[in-house]
């Protein structure tokens, strides 16, 4: 039977891959933080905060993929268990910078070795240069859609 003009053939489709493989490490890192009490959006906030100190409540929200009221509610909750560290008033404007602690930190260094070994799982099929090459790829997609958005 051939393929209805128009219609996408989800065996050759980038983006149903794409989705997959998103779904499949989703799964994976939900399964390795799981034990660690915490969820990937927890663990994308401190890994950001540990790379970038000081983002602001939008910033975190754009970096992990969620909206301003939910990064909100994480961050006092964040704070609430010692992880993370925000001024009480804001000394410019309405931004009050997010820092870890030295306990976030001690929980980010245990969820990164977890996530980490996803990654390398992820990545255990793949030689240097194809992981070089699908690196490259990736960029170029997110590129070509951020620039039509």
């Amino acid at each position: 039977m051939s393929q209805a003009v128009g219609r996408i053939d989800l065996e050759t489709s980038i983006g149903y891959l794409l989705k997959e493989a998103s779904s499949a490490l989703r799964l994976a890192m939900e399964a390795v933080l799981r034990p660690l009490g915490m969820t990937i959006t927890q663990y994308s906030c401190l890994e950001l905060l540990a790379q970038r100190p000081g983002l602001s409540n939008s910033e975190l929200a754009r970096g992990t993929f969620v909206t301003r009221q939910s990064m909100s509610v994480l961050l006092r909750a964040l704070e609430q268990d010692g992880l993370v560290t925000r001024p009480a008033e804001p000394s410019v404007g309405k931004v009050l910078p997010a820092r870890l602690t030295p306990r976030g930190r001690h929980v980010l260094e245990a969820a990164s070795a977890a996530v980490r070994s996803v990654e390398l799982r992820m990545l255990s099929g793949m030689t240097d240069a194809e992981q070089a090459v699908a690196l490259k790829s990736l960029r170029s997609i997110v590129r070509s859609l951020q620039d039509d958005a």
